[in-house]
């Protein structure tokens, strides 16, 4: 190759800041060569690439670095200088500080938004924990794809791309056109009576959101939001949220698609059976791996991707913060990289969020999931980057605060 000098070898990430496109592709590890040569800046024609593989969501979940801290003083700087009243406009310019010390823009371009519904059915459905049969989830998937479900009408609404990935939907939608094929399996096993994953499953779940998110980011996209679809998919919701908070399962079960009191205290005897069965997993992986399922995996795997690509992540209801709370468990610098959308009108979304410390964008007492929370909260945040970047200072307008 006639390198003079020697040469270096490293990773993507590890290339130097103004390498541009190169280093913005963060999923992939493109390992390179670069020339020694001493008192001259290096130049793309310095670089050989030499081979690329995928990245996977464990290498991304160590990678990922705390939200710039500088460039929300920058936010805050431009916000009280506002012509307004200091820090009248509340949750509004926290959400902007936030986006920028996301982005480490002052001008973040939001203008290209997916919304993921990740979809994948549940084993435990066979103790009788939900409303509906499981055969719906498939029926529902096929909605989204022809656009007729309150999460298409929303997104529509907010400008944002739905993408339908199949995670693990019992029935079979090969060939479906217009979904995302990434079926780890047919559905979860019953976690009341064995693991719901197998951990190379679990692993397989998470890398797919992982994935996702990182091509997004390649596309372009710079805010993506949590959306899912499964029958009885609140029961592992409440399995993990129980054990991660932790808490009693009681605390954090509700009614789901509809159950009456009967059936909520089925529920409750099912997801408390399952934890002792699993002697009360801790560790975030093996909880998600033993009582979530794939959808949830998704979700964790896309906050991960998104907090590592410093990408905003709309996190929808009940079921999605489920798998944002075992991300945050994981990593807790990504809960920085989150903006709750809403509070569910589902028991343990709120008890959850209290917890945590968390203050959701709005309260709709919504508990349909899809990622409906999430893309009407994609409206107030593109609001709070409007007075951001659109409204007067003090100084351009002539005016002395306080005069």
């Amino acid at each position: 190759m006639g390198w003079e000098g020697g040469h270096t070898e490293g990773e993507s990430e590890d290339l130097p800041n103004d390498m541009g496109d190169l280093r913005g592709i963060r999923h992939l590890k493109i390992l390179w060569v670069k020339r020694a040569i001493p008192d001259r800046a290096y130049s793309i024609r310095d670089f050989y690439f030499y081979k690329e593989e995928k990245m996977e969501w464990k290498d991304g979940l160590r990678g990922i670095r705390p939200i710039s801290q500088e460039w929300m003083n920058k936010a805050w700087e431009r916000l009280d200088n506002l012509t307004k009243p200091r820090r009248s406009l509340g949750r509004l310019e926290e959400i902007a500080a936030q986006v920028v010390g996301i982005t480490q823009s002052l001008s973040p371009d939001l203008s290209k938004k997916k919304v993921f519904v990740f979809a994948g059915d549940h084993g435990v459905v066979e103790e009788g924990v939900s409303a509906y049969p499981q055969e719906v989830t498939y029926l529902m998937v096929k909605n989204f794809l022809i656009g007729g479900a309150a999460i298409n009408v929303l997104s529509r609404h907010a400008g944002a791309e739905v993408c339908v990935v199949d995670v693990g939907v019992a029935a079979d939608l090969g060939g479906t056109p217009g979904l995302i094929h990434r079926k780890v399996n047919k559905g979860t096993k019953n976690m009341a009576k064995e693991p719901a994953m197998t951990e190379t499953e679990a692993s397989k779940a998470i890398q797919i959101g992982f994935e996702l998110v990182c091509e997004a980011k390649e596309k372009g996209v710079a805010i993506v939001a949590t959306g899912e679809m499964g029958i009885g998919n609140t029961t592992p919701s409440s399995a993990v949220i129980s054990c991660l908070l932790p808490c009693e399962p009681e605390e954090v079960t509700g009614k789901g698609t509809g159950l009456d009191e009967e059936g909520i205290r089925r529920k409750i005897d099912v997801i408390k059976r399952a934890v002792e069965f699993h002697k009360r997993p801790k560790e975030p992986f093996e909880v998600l791996q033993r009582l979530g399922g794939f959808e949830i995996a998704a979700i964790c795997g896309l906050c991960i991707g998104a907090a590592y690509n410093r990408m905003v992540t709309m996190v929808d209801g009940f079921i999605s913060s489920a798998g944002a709370l075992v991300a945050m468990r994981m990593n807790p610098t990504i809960k920085d990289y989150l903006i709750f959308s809403h509070c569910s009108s589902e028991k343990g979304h709120r008890v959850m969020l209290q917890r945590e410390g968390i203050a959701p964008l709005l309260d709709l007492d919504m508990r349909l999931g899809e990622g409906t929370g999430a893309a009407i909260a994609i409206l107030v945040v593109e609001g709070a980057l409007k007075i951001l970047k659109e409204m007067a200072t003090f100084e351009e307008m002539g005016i002395t605060p306080g005069a």
